[in-house]
């Protein structure tokens, strides 16, 4: 649409000025398809690092390349050919103005307009450092903008996870399934409540990853209408589990979000070899965490430690009896986990026959030293004469990064909290803990920092080829290094209008922000190609240096401004969007702050840089808009 707006209406102005519709056509087409198309390569290499970053990020990101590098290629055809040919057909006769183009460009508003250039090159140097500074402060504001990596899914579904302790029987995890799943069925917004026991549920959605089968893990599905309805579930969940519903458990709600997966959105590994050591440094993190207001709930991986029965053998006396530690161990497993005594067909089917101690003697920790093992002659040994049995608390689950024994300690953000900004905040109380860890230990960051790391780390290596081809493109066209060079300068003016966009509506800035700037990029330069342009088509016809800079951004003062409403207006409906709408608030303010700008700053840094001043020479100029 933007280069189509540009094709028109230079198309109108030059039948203002007398051509003819097919003659204003033409002039169309000679004076701004090709700053258009490099507009149009420059906005669309912008795009590139997400379209190449090999991470988890770029299955999200790296379509937006390839569609809006075609939209874009698209467009600009449509606009330099199909437009025209539109305009040649649709446009109605215009009367030229009696002054020819003077008149048009004589307007009073035009007139304001001038003079205030004027005023900006005659101080154009306190109006490029008043925009330094603008965009120093704009710098800065970006430590208050909330960060995010990826917003929460708009999804009607709420996930609640059912954590009993590690080794629990999963008769005990589906009892405790079931009265959440009970209380559920009872509330208006759960219309559908799906459960897993002993597993995660299957991968439905891109974000999620399964979790592994554990008899102690269940995961309940609980389907919705719509947000409202599921934000009002999550808060009632909440209460009733904070109540005592299911107290057995530890029950986390949660709902799907966008991005990479991470299982917690804040998280901390703590690493060093020996499991003793890490236990008491992640209780020390996992402390400062629960002590702090911005978490809602703190656990680690490791899980809560269980007790575990230790049978030591007494070898003087297991010889005596005729036994041996073989012996034991295969007796034992037999009366405990059981071992196959038969193969029983059903169907086409073999199903085993376990054998193992009842119930009532093999789960009573009391009665195991009562077993009794049968030696090599026959006779019968109390387990209680060969050992001794003993119950200790140990850590069910030890786990391993990188062949290290690591403990992550994670939890979920207060409401209305970004997990970045929680982590950056936690980093501070964590700082002391971290300085005192001992040679061969330490604590990483993990959770959604560190997915958003790794899809920054993914992009950075692209970032000089995007330069590269961004630079080449505009020398292209400009072929001047000093003109490359400002119209690579007004690249980043839009983070002036988008700090304070996002500080106003409360948004976060994360990937979409982040792809909505490099595109702003694109506009701008776009922009300032077109303006320079035209300045040198002022210059090759006669202008001097001053009135060039003058009459050229006048003339396209318009179209640039029309261009960047009609993007304003068109981004507008995809602000209550929940994944693009930071994406479409960047570029709202961007494109109105950094348009404005670059009608500022480009004359101002164009008259620094030629050192070009004020002078009187109107006649010049009006003898030019006469032609």
């Amino acid at each position: 649409m933007d280069d189509a707006i540009i094709a028109i209406e230079m198309m109108v102005v030059k039948m203002e000025e007398g051509y003819d519709r097919l003659k204003a056509s033409a002039y169309a087409w000679s004076h701004t398809a090709a700053p258009m198309l490099a507009g149009t390569l420059v906005t669309a290499v912008g795009f590139m690092p997400n379209g190449f970053a090999q991470s988890t990020a770029g299955e999200y990101a790296s379509n937006v390349f390839w569609i809006v590098g075609i939209a874009l290629i698209a467009s600009w055809i449509v606009a330099v050919i199909f437009t025209p040919w539109l305009g040649v057909h649709l446009l109605p006769d215009r009367k030229p103005a009696a002054a020819g183009h003077a008149a048009l460009y004589d307007t009073p508003r035009y007139q304001r307009f001038r003079r205030l250039l004027t005023r900006v090159i005659a101080h154009k140097w306190r109006v490029a450092a008043g925009v330094v500074a603008l965009f120093i402060v704009a710098i800065l504001g970006m430590s208050v903008v909330k960060k995010q990596f990826f917003p929460t899914s708009d999804r009607p579904e709420v996930l609640v996870e059912v954590q009993l302790p590690y080794g629990s029987s999963i008769s005990q995890t589906s009892a405790a399934a079931a009265k959440i799943e009970h209380w559920l069925q009872r509330q208006p917004e759960a219309k559908i409540v799906t459960s897993y026991i002993g597993q995660g549920a299957p991968r439905f959605y891109l974000a999620m990853a399964p979790e592994l089968p554990d008899p102690s893990f269940a995961k309940l599905v609980v389907l919705t209408d719509g947000q409202g309805a599921r934000e009002a579930l999550k808060r009632r969940l909440r209460e009733a589990v904070a109540n005592g519903l299911a107290p057995e458990a530890r029950v986390r709600v949660t709902q799907l979000v966008f991005g990479p997966y991470s299982p917690y959105p804040v998280a901390w590994r703590v690493m060093g070899p020996d499991p003793h050591a890490l236990l008491d440094i992640a209780e020390r993190v996992k402390s400062v965490l629960q002590a702090s207001p911005l978490m809602r709930t703190v656990n680690t991986d490791w899980g809560s430690r269980v007790p575990v029965m230790h049978f030591s053998l007494n070898q003087d006396r297991l010889q005596a009896s005729g036994l041996s530690s073989q012996s034991v161990a295969q007796q034992l497993q037999f009366l405990l986990s059981g071992i196959p005594i038969t193969t029983v067909r059903e169907d086409i089917r073999a199903v085993q026959v376990i054998g193992r101690a009842a119930g009532d003697i093999r789960l009573d920790p009391a009665k195991i030293a009562d077993f009794t093992l049968v030696g090599s002659g026959g006779q019968r040994v109390p387990l209680s004469q060969i050992g001794d049995v003993s119950i200790r608390m140990e850590d069910p689950l030890l786990r391993r990064r990188d062949r290290t024994p690591t403990i992550t300690v994670r939890g979920d953000v207060a409401e209305n909290l970004q997990p970045p900004d929680v982590s950056t905040a936690l980093m501070k109380p964590l700082q002391p803990i971290i300085d005192s860890l001992p040679p061969g230990y330490r604590i990483e960051t993990a959770g959604s920092i560190e997915e958003s790391g790794k899809a920054t780390r993914a992009m950075v290596p692209l970032f000089p080829i995007m330069i590269a081809l961004t630079l080449l493109i505009i020398i292209l066209q400009v072929r001047s290094l000093s003109a490359m060079v400002m119209v690579f300068l007004t690249a980043p003016l839009g983070l002036i209008g988008v700090v304070p966009t996002l500080l106003l509506f409360n948004q976060p800035f994360g990937i979409n922000a982040l792809v909505g700037l490099i595109a702003l990029s694109g506009i701008l330069m776009r922009n300032t190609l077109i303006l320079i342009g035209q300045i040198h088509h002022n210059q090759q016809a006669g202008l001097d240096p001053f009135h060039a800079v003058v009459e050229a951004t006048v003339q396209r003062a318009r179209p640039v401004l029309l261009t960047a409403l009609a993007a304003i207006l068109a981004f507008i409906p995809l602000t209550h969007s929940v994944f693009w709408g930071t994406l479409a608030y960047t570029l709202i303010g961007g494109t109105l702050g950094g348009t404005i700008m670059t009608l500022i700053f480009l004359p101002a840094m164009y008259a620094i840089w030629f050192r070009i001043r004020p002078e009187n020479t109107v006649q010049q100029t009006e003898l030019h808009l006469q032609r």
